[in-house]
C-alpha cells in the first residue's frame, strides 16, 4: 500500500512543520548548510534596504549557526521585528533560518513519519532517510553532477533563473496579503503540496532513489531555494522600510 499517497488525501491529512517538533528531535535543523547558505546569499544580494553590516561575516557565521527552538515558526516571524535591534546579526541569521526551513517541503510533512525522517531509503547506494535526501543529498548530488562541486556556481545559476525564466513570478513570490511582513502560512501550504506531489511520491520505505527521482526533484529544490531567498529579501525590505519610516516620524 502506498501510504504517503493515501495520507496526502485532504480529508485524512495531518501535517506538521518539522521545526515545531519537540526536543525529542534535536537534530532536525532544516535545509543542510549548503541550502541555508544559498538562501541567505540570494537574499542578501537581492535585498535593497539593509543596515550597515558586514555581509561576508554574516554568511560565515550563518554556516555554523545552530538553531534549537520549539516555538511556532509563525510566531517567530511575527515577533522578529520586535527584537531586531537587540542583536542585528543574530536576528538576521535567526530569521533566515526559519524562512529557509519553511520552504523545504518535508518540513511540512506527516506526523506519522516525522516529515520523512522515519522513511529509510537508499540514495543511490547510500542508506539514509527521505528527510535527509531533501535537506542535503539532492543538493550534494547536483553540486557534483552539474556544478563542479562549487556552491557559488549553483547559486549563480539559481540567480540567473530568478532574473530570467522566473522573472515574471517574482512579484507573486514576494506578495503578502494585508501588508503583512511575511506570510509563512502560504509558504507552508506550498510546501505540503510539493511534499505530496514530489517528496513522498515513489519514496516508500526501503526504496532506492536514483536518477529519475533526482533529476525530477532537483528543479523543485532549486526553485524553493530561489523562493526562500527572494522572500527573505522582501521580508527584510519590509522590516527596514518600516523601521526607517518610524524613525523619520519620531
Amino acid at each position: 500500500m502506498d501510504g504517503p499517497k493515501l495520507r496526502c488525501n485532504e480529508r485524512a491529512i495531518t501535517v506538521l512543520v518539522v521545526l515545531l517538533m519537540p526536543l525529542a528531535l534535536p537534530t532536525v535543523l532544516g535545509w543542510g548548510k549548503d541550502g541555508h547558505y544559498a538562501i541567505c546569499k540570494i537574499s542578501l544580494e537581492t535585498v535593497t534596504i539593509l543596515p550597515d553590516i558586514n555581509i561576508d561575516v554574516l554568511l560565515e557565521q550563518y554556516t555554523i549557526i545552530q538553531c534549537n527552538s520549539n516555538q511556532l515558526v509563525v510566531l517567530q516571524f511575527a515577533s522578529f521585528p520586535l527584537s531586531i535591534t537587540d542583536n542585528l546579526t543574530e536576528a538576521l541569521m535567526f530569521l533566515s533560518h526559519f524562512v529557509g526551513d519553511v520552504h523545504q517541503p518535508l518540513h511540512v510533512g506527516f506526523t506519522g513519519d516525522l516529515g520523512g525522517n522515519s522513511i529509510t531509503v537508499r540514495w543511490y547506494r547510500r542508506k539514509t532517510n527521505l528527510h535527509h535526501v531533501w535537506d542535503d543529498m539532492i543538493i550534494e548530488s547536483a553540486l557534483k553532477t552539474f556544478y563542479g562541486s562549487d556552491l557559488s556556481i549553483m547559486i549563480q545559476a539559481i540567480q540567473s533563473n530568478i532574473t530570467d525564466i522566473w522573472s515574471n513570478d517574482i512579484s507573486f513570490w514576494e506578495h503578502c496579503a494585508h501588508n503583512y511582513t511575511a506570510c509563512p502560512d502560504r509558504y507552508a501550504s506550498e510546501s505540503i503540496s510539493l511534499a505530496c506531489k514530489f517528496a513522498y511520491k515513489n519514496a516508500t520505505p526501503g526504496s532506492t532513489l536514483e536518477d529519475e527521482y533526482f533529476l525530477s526533484r532537483l528543479p523543485i529544490v532549486e526553485k524553493r531555494l530561489a523562493q526562500g531567498g527572494v522572500r527573505l529579501a522582501a521580508i527584510l525590505n519590509r522590516i527596514f522600510t518600516s523601521n526607517k519610516a518610524s524613525i523619520a516620524q519620531a
